[in-house]
């Protein structure tokens, strides 16, 4: 081998391999979260009706089916929606809502796009081949699709403050920034973990809010987080285990952690650095 081409090829290290592993396992993490759950995946057919039709049978009809919202088409196109609860009156045409662009979504758009169209509006409709032919209520975030996506972006999120405890305070320096109370819980899940044959860290026992606890004490890290006070980084932390929760058990997360479905949302990107 030429002898300059020789002392020019550094080995590769294993902390490269370390860095390029990572890198691919944030870009396929990224791709799966982004572009693996989209709108199509919950979205509901949106039943239409010509604006000529009586209101009185498109009512009923809708009421039949359990249907609160239909298209109107104008021409043979879906030009707006009605609402069953408005309609009155001999057509359909008088109740017809056009659709605003803000609510109006490509069936391949992400969950994070649908759950922010539906914080200022009911619905959100979806364009097939260019036509809308479907629609979201936030019902439809009770899905399954919609629980595994948060329920992944919520252990991200727990990965990420656990990486990051262990280079800040190692050695479990952290123990110090815990209250006697919740140390005393997470060493009584450790002993429990033990006792059925795992090999836990005490750091693992912690509960996501123990965690956070820690972090969103040190300024810089409340800063980094986008919390404009350690009360903030509290409430967000606190809607983020309820939400957690609610998965877990398959309750209701719509109507009592709204606040956290919508913090992820808009958190997506953030939150996907930190895997």
């Amino acid at each position: 081998m030429n002898k300059a081409l020789k002392t020019s090829v550094r080995p590769v290290s294993t902390r490269d391999h370390g860095i390029v592993a990572a890198t691919a396992l944030q870009t396929r993490m990224k791709r799966l979260f982004t572009e693996g759950f989209t709108a199509i995946d919950i979205a509901q057919p949106l039943l239409s009706f010509d604006v000529e039709k009586n209101t009185d049978d498109v009512r009923r009809i809708m009421g039949e089916n359990n249907i609160l919202i239909a298209g109107a088409r104008l021409n043979g196109v879906i030009a707006g929606y009605l609402l069953r609860e408005a309609l009155s009156g001999s057509d359909c045409a008088s109740h017809l809502h056009s659709f605003d662009d803000s609510q109006t979504l490509n069936e391949t758009a992400p969950f994070a796009d649908v759950i922010n169209a539906l914080i200022d509006h009911e619905y959100c409709f979806i364009s097939l081949l260019g036509t809308v032919g479907a629609v979201i209520t936030r019902d439809d975030l009770q899905k399954p699709p919609v629980r595994m996506w948060l329920f992944g972006m919520i252990t991200i999120i727990e990965m990420f403050l656990g990486r990051t405890i262990e280079i800040l305070y190692p050695n479990e320096a952290w123990r110090q920034e815990l209250s006697k109370g919740r140390l005393k819980k997470a060493l009584q899940v450790l002993e429990e973990r033990k006792r059925r044959n795992q090999s836990p860290r005490l750091l693992d026992c912690l509960q996501l809010s123990d965690k956070a606890q820690i972090l969103i004490k040190d300024p810089v890290m409340r800063e980094d987080a986008g919390f404009t006070s350690k009360r903030e980084g509290e409430r967000v932390i606190r809607e983020l285990e309820s939400l957690r929760n609610s998965l877990a058990h398959a309750q209701d997360i719509v109507t009592h952690d709204w606040n956290a479905v919508v913090t992820i949302a808009n958190r997506l990107e953030k939150i996907m650095t930190r895997i």
